[in-house]
């Protein structure tokens, strides 16, 4: 493939080289076959958990090969620096304790209270965190700042070559682990250096392999750039996949995936709930959204996988608890099982009691309802939320609001009231 002179690729010599640098710290993770999903697609499904790791993720591949070679090299006199939104810094956490250097790491604020707890317990007293922005490229630009006035090393999530190399000892687990040819790889993206890192290893190892790179719908900065044949930064994206909601990918990263990848889709932040749920109920794994990507690919490429081995990156379980109820929520109005509505009541006693008995379905719920008696004028509006029991009844609930009077509008068609409310 034709490579930009400027940057220094990775090579499947120092992916082998890294392995055996980061061999004591790292777990050599299994990749599990998974009947549910196998029997679900007709394929036979494997699942790399990297999120069995210390760290709960394949970031500390990357991260403690870094910096171990800058350790080698003499170049953490000053300590080092990094910007992540949880999973980089617990790997740089842990790195630094293992290595006893001073590291700083820099998270956005919005950053789930769960991933800053896990970074100080990881790092211990040789790791400070600050929080700066709302997003990985805010805090990302406070930490270059830091390295500047500092001297600390700035260590990149994924726009670096020993990152990617460090990253890729996981693709030669894979090939170790699974004796048949693997068709497929779904592989998910944030800054894109874990796609990086199996490209160059199945480049060389297992060519006929199809690489799919998989993004969530609100950040897909990878295929955008693609599109564009040129590393193009997103106005916003969605944090939701904090793990993966970046802005722009790394200029490396991108050269690499761009020739690399077989296809790089996207996939909707309800959908990766959803996924989230099944693999909890069950198989009993625990997820973070950007661990459940790959797997919620496979929807999309139903038809290509099947009868084929394929090959899922799950890579991280950094989840907080307390994220499960927004997590149902998504799931629910993806699926069309919630809906949210603004309805008429008139001001009169028993108008909600009717509302109940001649509208709602016997299977439905009201889950949400916010209303106020403000005034005494004839009507007045409340916001309910109803979960359904199967999406079929939707329409049947919405005619009979409209018929008897309650209807309003519909707000699961406002996204900016939506937000509101989820």
């Amino acid at each position: 493939m034709k490579m930009n002179a400027t940057l220094i690729f990775p090579t499947l010599e120092a992916v082998k080289e890294a392995r055996k640098s980061i061999e004591n710290v790292v777990n050599y993770t299994p990749l599990q076959y998974n009947s549910r999903l196998s029997d679900k697609f007709g394929a036979n499904i494997f699942l790399k958990r990297e999120d069995l790791q210390p760290v709960r993720s394949y970031k500390l591949r990357g991260a403690y090969n870094k910096i171990k070679t800058l350790f080698n090299e003499g170049k953490v006199s000053q300590g080092i620096v990094c910007a992540s939104a949880g999973n980089h810094a617990q790997g740089v956490a842990f790195s630094c304790k293992q290595l006893q250097i001073k590291g700083t790491i820099f998270m956005p604020v919005t950053t789930p209270k769960q991933k800053l707890e896990q970074v100080e317990m990881f790092g211990g007293n040789f790791v400070e965190i600050r929080l700066a922005g709302d997003t990985f490229d805010a805090s990302k630009n406070a930490a270059l700042e830091f390295a500047k006035t500092s001297g600390a090393e700035f260590i990149h999530p994924f726009d670096d070559v020993q990152i990617i190399e460090g990253q890729a000892t996981l693709a030669l687990e894979i090939l170790e682990q699974q004796k048949e040819a693997i068709d497929f790889v779904f592989i998910p993206i944030g800054g894109g250096g874990l796609a990086s890192g199996i490209a160059t290893v199945f480049g060389k190892l297992s060519q006929e392999t199809k690489l799919i790179g998989v993004e969530p719908k609100g950040a897909s900065s990878m295929r955008t750039s693609i599109d564009n044949n040129l590393n193009t930064e997103l106005s916003e994206v969605d944090g939701f996949v904090d793990g993966a909601a970046v802005k722009r990918v790394g200029d490396l990263t991108f050269e690499i995936c761009k020739n690399a990848l077989e296809d790089c889709i996207s996939v909707d932040e309800g959908k990766i709930c959803e996924t989230i749920l099944q693999l909890y109920n069950k198989d009993a794994i625990v997820l973070e959204p950007a661990g459940a990507l790959s797997i919620s690919a496979l929807e999309q490429y139903r038809d290509q996988i099947k009868a084929k081995n394929v090959v899922c990156i799950v890579s991280g379980s950094n989840n907080d608890i307390t994220r499960m109820e927004e997590i149902k929520e998504r799931a629910l109005l993806y699926n069309g099982l919630k809906h949210y509505f603004m309805v008429k009541f008139p001001q009169r006693p028993g108008s909600l009691k009717d509302f109940v008995l001649n509208v709602l379905g016997e299977n439905d719920d009201i889950t949400h309802f916010e209303y106020t008696k403000k005034n005494s004028r004839e009507t007045a509006l409340a916001i309910v939320g109803i979960e359904l029991s199967n999406p079929s009844d939707f329409n049947g609930l919405k005619q009979r609001m409209q018929q008897l009077g309650y209807f309003e509008s519909y707000l699961n068609d406002n996204p900016d009231v939506l937000n509101m409310l989820v």
